[in-house]
């Protein structure tokens, strides 16, 4: 039968490694209080040093014999330090007993500065007199290198955060001013017709697509339109731009509304095509004055037919849907109808980001039904009254609108 093996026994120190950790044990208070990895000096009650270790006469350069009963704890410290301590420090230590975690700076002998953060006792005698303060003063230097740093990367921070304010104050300066170039100026004086229009912006810090135009055509004839590009930023923009030209030369060349839509689908087919193309949906009109009134003729591209508010009361939409959006496809189908403008009647045109808004009620969007009926409660109404009914309804769903919405009305004022 084999001997069990004997259990393995912790190492022990020697006898000679016993005797050096006793050594390094034996070192006495004055000597730990003399080499601390801190200051500690004991002042009387008006300032002046009767006590301080090695490792803080090391700090400030000075023997024990220029310090002991001759210079105060203020003497120490920098000329803010030394009004600060006198003004704030010594008063609160007197009525507190105590302070913690002051932050001064001593002035070393050869003028530099030492940041520190200092801890203050009171001693007291079993009469309550106060006898004399205990400090003990801490380095601070790696502590203020680090408040320095962060105290640099918040200015700049702070910095950037400027510049892309101001960055972007100028992005939306020049996007406001590019928007403000799709869109007439002002609308022209047409004899007999009142002509508002508006537009509201979902976001100043994009391009939009919505546009409008009310131009003369000559011979009491005018032409108007409205649209949406599809998208948003720089190419929804140059869309537009192209889409507006394109329609204003049809209008010379060929007035009639159909016509226009054709020729602007060419132009976008030409222009865009493959992986590249682009369309809008709009509806284009043509004012032709008669007595007391105006006919309209209108063509409706795939967009949201015009809704018309008339003088006795009722409102309804002008039948122009049905029709393709324009640039989608090389042979599209457009939708005319024809209504009349008479005194008090007035004619919206507006763009989806009305209807398509947001809110709490139903399927979550506001739709052509509440749009409706919403006219249906203004009618009669002039074409500024409209405008300012329509702004106000579109402010008032405030976060729920994604899209931006043009608008325009034409009406004819009572007699």
């Amino acid at each position: 039968m084999k001997p069990r093996p004997e259990p393995e026994q912790p190492e022990r120190p020697g006898q000679d490694g016993m005797a050096d950790v006793s050594a390094l044990l034996e070192d006495s208070a004055e000597e730990l209080y003399e080499n601390a990895p801190c200051g500690y000096l004991s002042t009387l009650m008006d300032g002046t040093v009767v006590k301080i270790n090695r490792t803080l006469l090391n700090w400030v350069g000075y023997t024990r014999a220029e310090v002991i009963g001759r210079l105060r704890f203020p003497d120490l410290l920098t000329v803010g330090g030394k009004l600060y301590h006198e003004t704030h420090v010594a008063p609160l230590l007197r009525m507190q007993g105590e302070l913690n975690g002051i932050a001064l700076e001593i002035r070393t002998v050869n003028g530099s500065r030492l940041p520190v953060l200092v801890t203050s006792v009171v001693k007291t005698a079993g009469d309550g007199r106060q006898l004399l303060v205990r400090t003990t003063v801490f380095d601070a230097r790696d502590r203020r290198a680090y408040e320095s740093e962060l105290l640099r990367a918040r200015h700049e921070a702070e910095e950037a955060r400027r510049i892309a304010e101001r960055d972007r104050e100028r992005l939306k300066s020049v996007l406001g001013t590019l928007q403000r170039s799709l869109l007439p100026p002002s609308l022209p004086k047409v004899p007999g017709l009142e002509a508002v229009a508006a537009y509201h912006a979902a976001s100043q810090d994009d391009l939009s697509g919505d546009f409008y135009d009310l131009f003369a055509l000559g011979g009491e004839r005018w032409c108007f339109f409205l649209g949406d590009v599809c998208g948003k930023g720089p190419e929804a923009a140059a869309v537009t731009s192209l889409t507006r030209a394109t329609l204003r030369a049809a209008a010379l060349h060929a007035p009639e509304p159909i016509s226009m839509l054709g020729t602007l689908n060419t132009a976008l087919q030409e222009r865009y095509t493959g992986d590249s193309s682009r369309y809008c949906t709009v509806i284009v009109g043509i004012l032709a004055a008669e007595r007391d009134g105006f006919t309209v003729t209108l063509a409706g591209g795939g967009h949201p037919p015009a809704l018309l508010l008339c003088a006795d009361g009722r409102a309804c939409y002008v039948p122009t849907t049905g029709g393709m959006p324009v640039g989608l496809l090389p042979s599209p189908s457009f939708v005319v109808a024809e209504a009349r403008l008479e005194r008090g009647d007035t004619l919206l045109l507006y763009t989806d980001g009305i209807t398509e808004a947001r809110t709490y009620s139903g399927d979550g969007r506001y739709g052509d039904e509440a749009l409706l009926a919403f006219a249906g409660r203004l009618a009669p109404t002039s074409a500024a009254a409209t405008i300012a009914a329509a702004t106000r309804l579109i402010e008032s769903f405030g976060a729920g609108v994604d899209d931006d919405t043009a608008l325009l009305a034409l009406g004819v004022p009572p007699a």
